[in-house]
């Protein structure tokens, strides 16, 4: 198939990903108050880590690649930043 693994790397990320999925449709039977969104975006971004790195090759790439891939990474946290401070920045009547 490929010539970093083969199908059995395919079948074991496959693997991965089906035991990921299985854990957030498990942990969503529970209620963690306010941690339900941090959790669900934790296993989310598991699952999108190896779906980049394997099935989008990320992993067997150069440096400049990975500059391109982990920018907007950036550029979101950044925003998401901004937006909490100017949160609590303002004052509320």
């Amino acid at each position: 198939m490929d010539n970093n693994g083969g199908y059995k790397s395919l079948i074991n990320i496959w693997l991965l990903l089906m035991f990921l999925t299985f854990i957030t449709v498990w942990i969503a039977q529970f209620d963690f108050g306010a941690l339900n969104v941090p959790i669900a975006l934790l296993i989310a971004s598991l699952k999108a880590s190896v779906v980049a790195l394997y099935f989008m090759h990320l992993k067997y790439e150069d440096g400049m690649t990975w500059i391109f891939a982990t920018y907007p990474i950036f550029l979101l946290f950044l925003l998401i930043g901004f937006t909490v401070v100017d949160m609590f920045s303002r004052v509320i009547n």
